[in-house]
């Protein structure tokens, strides 16, 4: 059954975060990035978002993304990365979403990564539908591959490779 619609605008879009927390918890850099979007029916995405939201659109359509990259160095409270745990691939479903109050939001629907640690932390302590996966990223000249085996919770041994050729820098973003 479709959500009712937000009963104030959406917050407008800009480059910087509309609402800067004032602790930081944590520190990261993304690496390799890959942003792959798929537009789909408002109607069929609502079922999958919390209570209290509904799909963020843009010209009737929202998107659901693929979003794969190297998370680097994720450090706590703003001191330096930690080199080996905080350093791992990631692959993540999302969708985007606006709440009563008009603010924007993502809901991450599943997040592979590589490394048990940050996994079991994120799913324990920030209820982050984090799965630990087998994970990599090549390059190969103009190429990035990123690939993923589950492991834990599952399903077990479900599979992704993405490749993307890198394209020519964009110089204005469009609206």
């Amino acid at each position: 059954m479709p959500q009712p619609p937000p009963a104030a605008l959406p917050e407008p879009i800009s480059a910087d975060p509309p609402h800067r927390p004032d602790l930081t918890l944590l520190t990261q850099s993304w690496l390799d990035l890959a942003f792959l979007h798929w537009a789909a029916d408002p109607a069929d995405v609502a079922p999958l978002l919390p209570a209290g939201t509904v799909p963020d659109t843009h010209d009737g359509v929202t998107y659901v993304g693929l979003v794969a990259f190297r998370m680097h160095r994720v450090g706590w409270l703003r001191l330096p990365g930690i080199p080996y745990l905080g350093t791992f691939p990631e692959t993540n479903v999302r969708l985007y979403s606006v709440d009563a109050q008009g603010r924007r939001g993502v809901v991450f629907r599943s997040l592979d990564a590589s490394r048990l640690i940050p996994v079991t932390v994120g799913r324990w302590a920030f209820r982050i539908p984090y799965v630990w996966s087998r994970m990599s990223v090549r390059n190969d000249g103009s190429t990035v591959t990123y690939t993923s085996s589950r492991r834990w919770p599952g399903p077990r041994g479900a599979r992704s490779a993405i490749s993307v050729e890198i394209g020519e820098r964009v110089a204005e973003p469009t609206a």
